[in-house]
């Protein structure tokens, strides 16, 4: 990052301090406190093989079939990768004032969602504990880090995104579970997701607000280079295209739900005005990126379908 961009976004970061303020009070009085242990079936849970003397796991003992396993697993694997996401974000937002705030609060709520996915495929044996351990230990070996650090506008425009794309994998992952339990969970978590892409989306509206020019190009960085957090994960390609298949997120769905409804409906970025030569360009690439996106979406769910 230049010196100058350095500077536009300190000062952008002071002066968005109160509108971040004001979206966490509103983020705090609606947002429903909910606890992880009451949504877990304990009553069902046996100890496994090891040091306790249970029994073995076994493919037979999962209620969950084969694509509700690889779409809980890749979101879980997501999930935990929590330490990385509060690590970047800290990063280019800062830990000052109402800022910091959010990011703990933040924190604090998405750990809750790794934490009773867990427990859930734990109690009920839906997945292979040896396997999905492996796959922790190898992901957050990774971490995560984003390819713009330190930059705010880019970061807020990417959550936006990332959140809302969350939301939609867990509760349609839900919904292809078959288990009215593990369809609630996956709703409570959807609904958090929800909050938190409501709370970046803003966000990223009053940054256009303030500086639109800046803005624009770091909507555009997070729409060139979107991918989601868990691409690092061991087998990520077949799990996504396990998961794409099956109709729970795609590049479909990612042009329909995703940039369709926060570049043009909330952030109208067609309509903004006196933008500088660069975010005139930034522009131009976004919706020339969404054309891609949706092209190349419609022709894969139109190959799945043939298939």
């Amino acid at each position: 990052m230049s010196e100058e961009s350095a500077l536009i976004q300190s000062r952008l970061i002071r002066d968005l301090e109160p509108v971040v303020a004001v979206e966490l009070d509103r983020h705090l009085s609606v947002q429903k406190n909910w606890y992880p242990h009451e949504y877990v079936p304990w009553s069902e849970g046996r100890d496994y093989a090891g040091p306790l003397n249970g029994d073995a796991w076994e493919a037979k003992d999962s209620r969950l079939t084969p694509v509700a396993q690889d779409s809980l697993v890749l979101n879980l694997l997501t999930e935990d990768n929590l330490p990385s996401y509060h690590t970047e974000i800290a990063i280019s937002m800062g830990r000052d004032g109402a800022w910091g705030n959010w990011i703990e609060r933040w924190t604090a709520e998405e750990a809750r969602h790794a934490i009773v996915i867990r427990d859930y495929l734990m109690a009920t044996r839906g997945v292979d504990p040896y396997q999905l351990e492996d796959l922790r230990m190898a992901h957050m070996s990774l971490g995560y880090q984003t390819p713009y650090e330190n930059d705010m506008l880019h970061t807020i425009a990417y959550v936006s995104f990332q959140e809302l794309a969350t939301r939609i994998s867990h509760r349609n992952t839900g919904k292809l579970m078959k288990d009215e339990l593990g369809t609630a969970i996956m709703s409570r978590v959807g609904n958090d997701e929800n909050l938190h892409y409501l709370f970046y989306r803003d966000l990223t509206a009053a940054a256009l607000e303030v500086d639109p020019s800046s803005t624009v190009i770091g909507i555009e960085r997070a729409v060139r280079t979107f991918s989601m957090p868990g691409l690092g994960i061991p087998d990520f390609e077949r799990l996504s295209k396990e998961i794409a298949k099956a109709g729970i997120y795609d590049l479909q769905i990612h042009h329909d739900q995703i940039l369709e409804p926060c570049i043009r409906r909330h952030w109208k970025l067609e309509e903004i005005t006196g933008l500088s030569d660069e975010a005139e360009r930034a522009r131009e690439n976004i919706f020339k990126q969404m054309a891609r996106t949706q092209k190349v979406g419609k022709r894969l769910a139109g190959d799945r379908i043939d298939a």
